[in-house]
């Protein structure tokens, strides 16, 4: 059989990166597409495609180039995304419109373009990055929770269509992992919510995620690891949660009643970032 080929976007950093390198490592032949160049990865042998999921020229672009050089694409990673904070009431629409366009019409775009050569190929496997955040909302991420509940949505009803067709769809809900996520998030729940009516809890909350970005986050090579697995495995599962916190949060969101999960969220937004400092503390002492 002829060695399977690979799009995983997002590739620049995190998990798309890892995803790219641990595919690359079991013989995939993988293209990473970003914005921004990628010479480390085309220094370990893997190809390189500009790409803005924004933009369908971009992404038109792009899978005609595969197309163009390979003749099939079996594997799709859809990774670019981004978590933008910040309370419902003080967020632009602009942002929360553009945060969708990224982490959901993006996926789903360039899904819709790679799907037909899936299709007449007779198989696939898309792989979805969604987010614990995917299964439960908190304050001040309501738009970003909202974008993977739609990737979520979007990706069963999609593994239903196309399953008869050879191509399989899987969702991958990673917790908190060591990137540059937890700081952008922060900063932009500082720049949005930093001042008026919700600035005393956004500026704690916005200091507990660095903190818990630091500290208590799992090393995105992790979830590269799944998701080079979920990609390849001749039976994947539908969902795959690792990572801190992905499995317990979610295990405890979905069996707390609702009241009881708003008020330990009331609680963590008052004092997380000082529960989690006193962590790092005993953390740096015991090293």
């Amino acid at each position: 059989m002829d060695t399977p080929v690979a799009l995983v976007t997002g590739a620049s950093s995190g998990i798309g990166r890892e995803a790219a390198l641990d595919l690359n490592a079991r013989g995939i032949t993988v293209y990473g597409a970003a914005r921004r160049a990628m010479p480390e990865l085309e220094d370990r042998g893997i190809h390189t495609l500009p790409l803005d999921v924004t933009d369908e020229t971009s992404m038109t672009t792009c899978v005609e180039t595969l197309i163009q050089r390979e003749g099939r694409i079996d594997i799709l990673v859809n990774d670019a995304g981004y978590g933008s904070y910040g309370a419902i009431e003080d967020m632009p629409l602009t942002e929360a419109r553009r945060q969708f366009e990224v982490n959901v019409f993006g996926a789903m775009r360039l899904t819709q373009l790679i799907l037909p050569h899936m299709i007449d190929a007779k198989r696939g496997r898309i792989v979805n990055i969604s987010s614990m955040g995917g299964r439960f909302s908190m304050a001040f991420g309501g738009w970003y929770h909202a974008t993977k509940y739609a990737v979520e949505a979007l990706s069963d009803a999609l593994r239903q269509e196309v399953r008869s067709f050879g191509v399989d769809v899987v969702i991958i809900e990673p917790g908190l992992i060591h990137t540059e996520w937890p700081t952008i998030a922060a900063d932009h729940l500082r720049s949005t919510s930093g001042l008026g009516r919700y600035a005393d809890l956004a500026r704690n909350f916005a200091t507990a995620l660095e903190l818990a970005g630091r500290g208590f986050a799992t090393d995105p090579a992790v979830i590269g690891r799944v998701v080079a697995h979920a990609a390849t495995t001749a039976h994947p599962r539908t969902r795959y949660r690792r990572g801190a916190g992905a499995i317990a949060i979610t295990t405890a969101t979905a069996l707390a009643p609702d009241r009881v999960f708003d008020f330990t969220i009331k609680l963590l937004l008052t004092h997380l970032d000082q529960i989690l400092r006193a962590f790092d503390s005993v953390k740096s002492q015991g090293e």
